[in-house]
């Protein structure tokens, strides 16, 4: 059996074979069959040299990845919180919100392959693309995009399983790359960073409607990275004050308004607009997902879909910390406890109303495919948007220094939004822990709470009203959450296969 990183050679080589088009936002997403041209033949040209970075954005959905019925990566990174829980019929599921999952549940080793595969084609793109002749513009561009997705890759490798194989170059064949040892996370961010900073001085445009990846986008990822390395493992104190400048580029800049509803979260009028920084794209017809069904409660007959799979479900007790009048907490914002009945068959309404007697996440509840059999889900992912960026800014500054007025305005204003009082003369620790509670309540189900764990070390008590020290406290569901759980589990396949590769502790 072959390893992921032996995989990774051949993957890598023919990455040609699943080549986006550029033209429009739509065009990047059609696949394109080329898997019999050999790598060394296909970068020879500006157009494969274009049609290659296109393959790059697939990489983009890496979290939208399905591993059984029900099952999904984002789904994963959500259970594992403490703040969610399933009603579905996902055995692996629960297993995660048991706390009794292994490292060869597949879970474990689909982001771990998907991202390697994509690490080897952005490492062959940026390994060719430089040879190619066509004017330094746009071989700036291509390869910002390219330095860009592998920085991302790495970035969610290195928060899931910490020390992980560095591989900056193309597997051609036997050497010491084949069977790679773990390099130190210190190692990979700052590849990362480095990444980042290239693709930031790339020439790429400083706002991106279509999809495509921005000046913008590459800063507020950097900024992210430099609020994570600040807090744990890393500790590297003084980049709260890199985080907070880096995103207070992007905030001073004013090209991300946020939107004045909600529902433009989750609409496909307004994809890539507004605070919506990046996106993973999706296009019905071309690439599609299971967003939508999978936050539906288990068969409720609300919705056009085959199935409803009741994956992901907020607790109650998430539900009840939003502060009272919170707009997002009322119905139809972010969450909703019940809906029309919907008639497969006949594709339309029912005149029943159903209760779900919980509350379920409208926040992805995709109306274009959900009222309409003959419409597949291709609401878009967001990675990145803009109360994101303004939380980051009032964090690290407030660590960094104090905080500042500038810091108060950017919670105030997505509090504004939210249709909450402004906060002001908060001690440093009252106001670290209000930032962190508009975390967790503007950026809720966005795979940000778990790497917010991580790092901090602080899991929120809903119940309480409080943030504590995560490991050994008993959530909502499931049990004590496990010191271990701060990271994930390395394959089992991959250490079966590659004896050089250890194991996390306690896995």
């Amino acid at each position: 059996m072959f390893s992921t990183i032996q995989r990774f050679s051949r993957t890598a080589a023919l990455s040609a074979g699943l080549l986006l088009v550029a033209t429009s936002c739509d065009d990047f997403l059609e696949v394109d069959s080329r898997s019999r041209i050999r790598p060394d033949d296909y970068y020879s040209s500006v157009g494969q040299a274009q049609a290659a970075v296109d393959g790059l954005y697939n990489n983009l959905r890496i979290v939208q990845n399905g591993t059984g019925y029900g099952e999904a990566i984002w789904v994963t990174l959500e259970l594992m919180t403490m703040h969610a829980t399933s009603l579905g019929q996902s055995f692996n599921n629960n297993q995660i919100i048991n706390q009794s999952i292994d490292p060869a549940n597949p879970f474990f080793s689909s982001v771990w392959n998907s991202a390697y595969n994509g690490i080897g084609a952005a490492n062959l793109a940026i390994t060719r693309i430089p040879a190619i002749n066509m004017p330094d513009s746009q071989k700036q561009a291509l390869l910002g995009q390219a330095y860009f997705i592998r920085a991302y890759l790495y970035n969610l490798l290195v928060r899931l399983y910490g020390d992980v194989p560095l591989l900056t170059e193309p597997i051609s064949g036997p050497g010491p790359n084949l069977y790679p040892t773990r390099n130190s996370a210190a190692d990979v961010y700052a590849l990362i960073i480095s990444d980042l900073q290239t693709a930031e001085a790339a020439g790429l445009p400083v706002v991106d409607r279509t999809g495509r990846i921005s000046q913008s986008a590459v800063k507020a990822l950097l900024a992210d990275v430099y609020l994570t390395t600040a807090g744990y493992p890393m500790q590297k104190r003084e980049n709260y004050q890199k985080a907070a400048d880096k995103a207070a580029e992007v905030i001073d800049a004013g090209n991300y308004p946020l939107f004045t509803d909600y529902l433009s979260l989750h609409s496909n009028a307004t994809k890539n607009q507004g605070e919506l920084i990046l996106q993973a794209q999706y296009a019905n017809g071309i690439a599609t997902n299971a967003i939508s069904p999978l936050v539906v409660p288990y068969f409720a007959g609300v919705s056009a879909y085959n199935d409803e799979f009741g994956a992901l479900i907020p607790t109650e007790e998430f539900y009840n910390s939003y502060e009272p009048g919170d707009l997002r907490a009322q119905e139809k914002q972010f969450y909703f406890s019940g809906a029309q009945g919907f008639d497969r068959t006949s594709n339309s309404a029912k005149p029943n109303n159903v209760q779900f007697n919980r509350h379920a996440l409208y926040k992805y509840f995709h109306l274009e495919s959900a009222l309409n059999r003959n419409f597949s889900c291709d609401e878009n992912w967001t990675l990145i948007r803009m109360p994101e960026v303004m939380l980051i800014y009032a964090e690290a500054i407030n660590e960094a220094s104090a905080a500042t007025p500038k810091a108060y305005a950017q919670i105030n204003a997505i509090r504004s939004r939210a249709k909450l009082p402004a906060l002001s003369g908060l001690s440093k620790d009252a106001f670290r822990e209000a930032v962190w509670k508009e975390r967790y309540h503007e950026l809720a189900y966005e795979n940000k709470a778990y790497f917010d764990i991580q790092r901090t070390r602080k899991t929120y008590d809903v119940v309480n009203n409080r943030f504590v020290d995560v490991v050994g406290f008993k959530g909502e569901v499931g049990p004590a959450f496990q010191e271990k759980y701060l990271l994930w589990g390395i394959p089992s396949a991959e250490i079966n296969n590659n004896k050089q590769l250890t194991q996390n502790p306690g896995w």
